[in-house]
């Protein structure tokens, strides 16, 4: 049975269309080579000179990336009942919820950690302690162009599945990304404790300082009590001076000091229990190394790009100059344009005229 005749019409049709595109590629292939040869030449000029210049000073430059791992516990008891009241009483209360926090417990801890790392507050922070406006050379809007390039650098991201909370900086100095990141972390700690969000630390922390405070006390009392009976044992006018009333009273005190001084050692007891029977909310992972193995950039994934970049852009302009070319040869289409163009000289001079 024959093939029908508009079948096999738009079979070859389709046969030229490939012939005539392969026609194309072909004719324009020293284009295309040139073109290609040339983009992969100057990328690979341009990684090799980035390598060559100091990091400092390259347009390219190796980078390290220095990180931390920290474990966020969402369900600490001490603190997720009390992270509201603690916000709000820092003001934060606000500022946490346009953050889309949410501050009634689940994931609170962790969303108030990736807050805290884009918060302004830490970005000047960062940005004060280590001089990023001289470092990188930011001349005009100093304060918002320094929050821009250090957000470039700094990632904090947290996994839900195991609630690890990862803070990294990257720069060329690998040591200079260690510190960054070590300071971050100092200052999450700090910011967790301000804002009174692990009860019993703080806690603990208060009972060290009011025992310190009774012991002080008692050591005090002691002393004044030494120091009559030495002034009623050695006396200077020959009398010796009634000092029981005195030493009655000091007793009176320094029992009650003792007292207090029993109450906060066990109340400490019993929060040392506590914290060892808890999850901090805020537990160092991994700490910050000094990495020796650079994270980017990757030169040879450029050079890739760059040249498969360039040899697609060169079959393109192949297909643009053989259309030109086609225009230019089809005498139906200069007609066009010739008859265009006495058109428009025919309205100019009427309206001349």
């Amino acid at each position: 049975m024959n093939e029908p005749d508009f079948e096999r019409s738009e079979r070859e049709e389709d046969e030229i269309s490939l012939i005539d595109l392969f026609l194309t590629l072909w004719r324009h292939r020293i284009l295309i080579l040139v073109i290609s040869l040339c983009a992969s030449i100057i990328v690979l000029g341009y990684s090799a000179i980035s390598l060559k210049l100091p990091p400092e000073e390259s347009f390219l430059p190796n980078l390290y990336t220095s990180k931390a791992n920290m474990l966020i516990n969402n369900n600490n008891s001490s603190g997720s009942g009390n992270i509201a009241a603690a916000l709000n009483a820092n003001g934060l209360g606000g500022l946490a919820n346009i953050a889309g926090i949410n501050v009634s417990g689940g994931s609170a801890f962790s969303s108030l950690a990736v807050y805290l790392v884009n918060s302004d507050t830490m970005l000047d922070s960062i940005v004060k302690e280590f001089d990023l406006i001289t470092r990188y050379s930011i001349k005009d809007h100093v304060i918002g162009n320094s929050r821009k390039g250090l957000k470039k650098n700094l990632k904090a991201e947290y996994d839900t599945t195991s609630n690890v909370f990862t803070i990294s900086f990257s720069d060329y100095d690998p040591v200079f990304a260690c510190n960054v990141v070590d300071y971050c972390v100092d200052y999450l700690s700090r910011r967790f404790d301000i804002l009174g969000l692990d009860k019993s630390f703080l806690q603990k922390e208060n009972l060290e300082k009011s025992i310190a405070a009774a012991y002080e006390a008692i050591r005090n009392l002691e002393g004044e009590i030494q120091s009559l009976e030495l002034s009623a044992a050695n006396p200077r006018s020959g009398s010796v001076p009634n000092i029981v009333p005195e030493i009655r009273r000091i007793n009176v005190e320094l029992n009650a000091q003792q007292q207090i001084y029993a109450q906060l050692k066990v109340q400490l007891e019993l929060t040392n229990t506590a914290i060892a029977s808890e999850t901090p909310i805020f537990q160092v992972l991994d700490a910050p190394q000094v990495p020796d193995l650079k994270s980017g950039p990757s030169r040879g994934m450029l050079c890739i790009i760059v040249t498969m970049g360039a040899f697609f852009f060169s079959i393109f302009l192949a297909f643009v100059l053989n259309a030109l070319e086609n225009i230019k040869n089809d005498p139906a289409v200069i007609a066009k344009f010739k008859s265009v163009g006495r058109n428009k000289n025919a309205a100019v001079h009427n309206h001349v005229a």
